[in-house]
């Protein structure tokens, strides 16, 4: 049923503890991609609260470092790991056999430790995303930026189903097995209205009203650019891989938002520029 795929993505994307009752096939775990969305929903909204209580008390780069973590704790840190385990098995030296280092960085991205790769790539993501954040509520109002941040993890969470949909399983087994196997056309397709009414929705409330027409402009280009970074991603993940994992969906899902905060910050120094 459509309310426990709702609760499937729940359970798979964030920290909520619900309880999906009965026998939960491959099929409806799956299905459940076509609301992750809505999880990015669930999550912009975390960053509205989270913005609209510290700004009255502390200055936006100091809440712009807030904001990410009350990211990180939506969701357990869950992509955050899939990020320190990829980057962690891409620091592997090639011995020049393809396929060894392949299972070599597979084997890797098994392992419970975190690496000097992966612990830097965390840093690293977690200073880009503070500085642009901080960016764009001082390139822009404090409503754009509202909108902006409020769409930035439903960008990111949509940004998994066609990525799912493209690539394929570097094992046979785990959470990653099941999604890329399963994941049909009418997943991303779905996904990928629920995306765009909830950008028509936020372009309606304020990006036209201000923007007009650049504001769509905005959101169709960073749509179109996510959705090549994702084959790009696959394509990348493919080669050094042989496919996808859960690890790497992670990983994809936290550069995605880089990619986007990196994007709508390009748009804001444009307008600015042509001011």
């Amino acid at each position: 049923s459509i309310m426990k795929q709702l609760l499937i993505a729940f359970q798979f994307l964030t920290i909520i503890p619900l309880n999906v009752k009965g026998v939960v096939s491959e099929k409806e775990i799956a299905e459940s991609t076509v609301f992750f969305p809505v999880i990015g929903i669930f999550q912009g909204m975390s960053i509205l609260l989270t913005a609209l209580l510290l700004l009255k008390v502390f200055p936006t780069e100091i809440v712009s470092v807030l904001i990410v973590l009350a990211l990180i704790i939506s969701n357990g840190g869950f992509h955050l790991d899939g990020l320190s385990d990829t980057f962690d098995a891409l620091a592997i030296k090639s011995t020049g056999d393809k396929a060894e280092d392949r299972e070599k960085r597979l084997s890797v991205m098994k392992d419970s430790t975190v690496g000097p790769a992966g612990v830097m790539a965390i840093v690293i993501m977690i200073l880009l995303k503070s500085l642009f954040i901080n960016n764009i509520f001082n390139a822009s109002s404090l409503s754009t930026a509202y909108s902006l941040l409020f769409l930035m993890p439903v960008f990111s969470k949509w940004m998994m189903v066609p990525s799912m949909y493209h690539g394929r399983p570097a094992r046979r087994d785990g959470l990653g097995f099941i999604f890329l196997s399963n994941v049909e056309v009418k997943s991303v397709i779905f996904s990928s209205l629920v995306t765009i009414f909830f950008c028509f929705l936020s372009a309606k409330a304020h990006l036209w009203w201000v923007y007009g027409i650049d504001g769509i402009r905005m959101l169709g280009m960073i749509f179109i650019v996510l959705y090549i970074f994702s084959l790009a991603a696959v394509k990348f993940c493919s080669r050094q891989f042989g496919g996808l994992t859960g690890d790497n969906l992670g990983a994809m899902s936290e550069v995605s938002e880089i990619v986007f905060l990196m994007a709508a910050s390009i748009w804001l120094q444009h307008l600015q520029y042509n001011a």
